[in-house]
C-alpha cells in the first residue's frame, strides 16, 4: 500500500527545479541590475550588463553549434571574460574547461585533446604557449582571442591566433538569449584537471548541483554580507576559482579583477575599491604581511581572507592578525570543488593567547555547511579513527560537493570512491572537538603556492638525463611558497652532472614552478627490496634551506 505522503504528491514544474548556479545571476540581474558586478582597469560593468554579455556569449556559441556536452576551454587571466565564461558556457549546456595558464604546451595539448575542446577562448598574453599546444593537440577547436586592454600585448595583431576577437564574437550574440537550466542538475558544468601523482592529469568533472551548493556554502561559511567586494587574487582557472564566480553572483557583490598577483596592485585595489574579501595560497597572504607599512596606509576597513593549500604556518596567521586582516583556513581538493571544509571559528578562541589561537585556526576543520560528510578513517577497514589527536587515518568526504568522477577514467573514479567515501590521500588525525588536522600526505604531491606538483612527474624528467641513475623528489619547506620540490640524485657510475645542468634540463621539459629548487647528490636510502625511502629524504629536506 502506498504511503499517504508518497501518494498524489508528485514532482512538477511548480515544486521542483534542477539546482544550477545559472539561476543566481538571473536573480541578481533582475533585483540589482545597476549594482557594480565587475571592475577591471578602466572597465566597469553592472549586473544587468554582465548578464546580457553572458547571454550574448551563450547565443554566439550556440550559433556555432556548441551545445549539451560539448567542451569550451578557456586560457584566460582573471578578467571580465573569465567571469562571463562561467555563465555563458553552461547556458548552452556545454562544459567549461578552465586551463592553468602556468602549464607547458604538452600538458595543455593533452587537456585540449582529452577534453575534446570544441572552442578555445584564449588571452593574447598566452599566445606563444597556446600556439605550440594547438600544434600538438589532436583537436582543432574554434579559437577566440581576448585582447584585454590591461594585458601586455593587447594591441599586437601578431599575438592573435583565432579567426575572431572576443568582443566581435559577443557582438553577434543575442543579449536576450533564452537559455534553459539543465534538464538534470547532475549534468556536467565544468572540467578541471589535477596533476594527481602519476601519468597524465586527471579530468575532474563538476555538476550543476555541486557548483550551486559550494557557491552558497562559501557565503555561509565565510559569513559574507550582501554586496561584498571580492578581489581576484585566486586564479579563476583553479577549481573554477573555488566556485567564487558563482558565489559573487549569489552575493550580488562586485568582482575586482587582477591579472597578476603583485603586492602593490593588491593593496591598491583593496584601498581604492574597499575590497572586503579575497582568497589565496599562503604566498598571497605572506606578500601582504611583508609589504612595507606605507603600502598598507589608508586601508582602514575590515578585510577578510581565505587561505588553503598546505597548512598555513603560524607566523602567517599571526602576521595577518597583526596587520588587522581576518584570516580563515579552508581545506579541499580539485575533486571537492575547492574548499569543502572550513576551520569554523568559536568566539571563545578570542580569549586565548595568540599561540593557542593560531593553533586552533591552523586546522583543516570541519565540513562545509552543504557538504554531507567529512571524517578521518582507516582506509583499509573504513572505520573512523578515535578523536584522540594521535591516531592517523585518511581524510574522506562524501556528499554533493564532491566531483562526479574523473573523465574517461572509471578505474580512478572507482578507487577514489571506494567504500562510499571520496579518498583524499591526505593523512590526518581527528581532535577531541571533531576538528581535522593534517599530519602528512600519503600522495607524493607537493603543493607550492597553491599549485599541485607531481613528484613522479619531476622524477620522470630527471630520469631522462643520461647521467642520472636514481632520482627522488620531495617537498621542501619554503617560507614564500609553502613547499617547493627538492631533488635527491644518484648518479650512474663514472657520470658527472651539476645542479645547474639538471636545472636547465628540467626547464626544457617542465613548467617553471615544477623545477626543483635544489639538488643533492649521493646514494639514495633504500629498503632491502630497493624501494627509495622517501620519508628519510623528507626529514633531510626539512633541515635544508631552499635556493632561489
Amino acid at each position: 500500500m502506498t504511503h499517504p505522503y508518497a501518494r498524489d504528491l508528485d514532482r512538477n514544474a511548480a515544486n521542483h527545479a534542477p539546482l544550477t548556479p545559472l539561476s543566481l545571476i538571473d536573480r541578481t540581474a533582475s533585483i540589482w541590475p545597476d549594482h557594480p558586478s565587475v571592475i577591471h582597469g578602466a572597465r566597469r560593468y553592472t549586473w544587468g550588463e554582465t548578464y546580457a554579455r553572458c547571454r550574448r556569449l551563450a547565443s554566439a556559441l550556440a550559433s556555432r553549434g556548441v551545445g549539451h556536452g560539448d567542451t569550451v576551454a578557456a586560457m584566460l587571466a582573471n578578467t571580465p571574460e573569465m567571469v562571463e565564461m562561467h555563465f555563458g558556457v553552461p547556458m548552452t549546456g556545454a562544459v567549461l574547461n578552465t586551463l592553468n595558464t602556468r602549464l607547458d604546451a604538452e600538458a595543455l595539448a593533452f587537456m585540449l585533446g582529452h577534453g575534446e575542446a570544441k572552442v578555445l577562448v584564449t588571452d593574447t598574453e598566452f599566445a606563444p604557449v597556446v600556439a605550440k599546444a594547438l600544434a600538438l593537440a589532436n583537436v582543432k577547436p574554434l579559437v577566440i582571442d581576448v585582447a584585454d586592454p590591461e594585458g601586455p600585448n593587447a594591441g599586437d595583431p601578431g599575438a592573435r591566433l583565432g579567426s575572431v576577437e572576443y568582443e566581435a564574437f559577443l557582438a553577434g550574440g543575442d543579449p536576450m538569449f533564452a537559455w534553459k537550466p539543465p534538464a538534470d542538475e547532475w549534468d556536467a558544468i565544468s572540467l578541471n584537471y589535477t596533476s594527481g601523482t602519476t601519468g597524465n592529469p586527471k579530468g575532474v568533472v563538476y555538476h550543476h548541483r555541486g557548483a550551486l551548493l559550494n557557491a552558497v556554502s562559501n557565503i555561509v561559511d565565510w559569513s559574507m554580507p550582501r554586496h561584498s567586494v571580492y578581489l581576484w587574487t585566486l586564479p579563476m582557472f583553479h577549481c573554477n576559482g573555488w566556485c567564487f564566480p558563482w558565489t559573487m553572483a549569489a552575493n550580488a557583490g562586485t568582482n575586482v579583477c587582477l591579472r597578476r598577483v603583485e603586492v602593490g596592485a593588491m593593496l591598491g585595489a583593496i584601498r581604492d575599491h574597499r575590497v572586503t574579501h579575497y582568497c589565496g595560497a599562503p604566498i598571497v597572504h605572506s606578500m601582504l604581511i611583508n609589504a612595507p607599512e606605507e603600502m598598507r596606509r589608508g586601508i582602514d576597513h575590515r578585510v577578510s581572507g581565505l587561505v588553503a593549500a598546505a597548512a598555513p604556518p603560524a607566523a602567517m596567521i599571526e602576521g595577518m592578525e597583526r596587520i588587522g586582516f581576518d584570516l580563515t583556513h579552508v581545506y579541499g581538493l580539485t575533486e571537492t570543488y575547492g574548499p569543502a571544509a572550513v576551520c569554523a571559528k568559536h568566539a571563545a578562541w578570542n580569549d586565548l593567547d595568540i599561540g593557542a589561537r593560531t593553533e586552533r585556526n591552523g586546522r583543516q576543520g570541519v565540513r562545509y555547511t552543504l557538504e554531507e560528510g567529512m571524517t578521518v578513517m582507516d582506509p583499509q577497514t573504513m572505520t573512523e579513527v578515535p578523536r584522540d589527536g594521535e591516531t592517523m587515518g585518511e581524510i574522506m568526504f562524501r556528499g554533493n560537493i564532491t566531483m562526479k568522477g574523473y573523465l574517461k577514467n572509471p578505474k580512478a573514479s572507482a578507487e577514489a570512491f571506494a567504500g562510499g567515501w571520496f579518498h583524499t590521500g591526505d593523512l590526518a588525525v581527528m581532535q577531541p572537538d571533531g576538528y581535522v588536522k593534517i599530519k602528512d600526505r600519503s600522495k607524493d604531491v607537493i603543493i607550492s603556492g597553491g599549485e599541485n606538483i607531481s613528484s613522479l612527474e619531476v622524477e620522470d624528467v630527471l630520469y631522462r638525463h643520461p647521467a642520472v641513475m636514481g632520482a627522488a623528489v620531495v617537498a621542501q619547506p619554503d617560507p614564500k611558497w609553502g613547499e617547493t620540490p627538492r631533488a635527491y640524485i644518484e648518479l650512474k657510475p663514472g657520470a658527472a652532472v651539476t645542479g645547474e645542468e639538471l636545472n636547465a634540463h628540467c626547464r626544457r621539459h617542465l613548467a617553471s614552478f615544477k623545477v626543483p629548487k635544489g639538488y643533492d647528490f649521493g646514494d639514495l636510502p633504500r629498503t632491502s627490496t630497493g624501494k627509495i625511502q622517501k620519508f628519510l629524504l623528507r626529514e633531510r629536506a626539512k633541515s635544508t634551506s631552499a635556493i632561489e
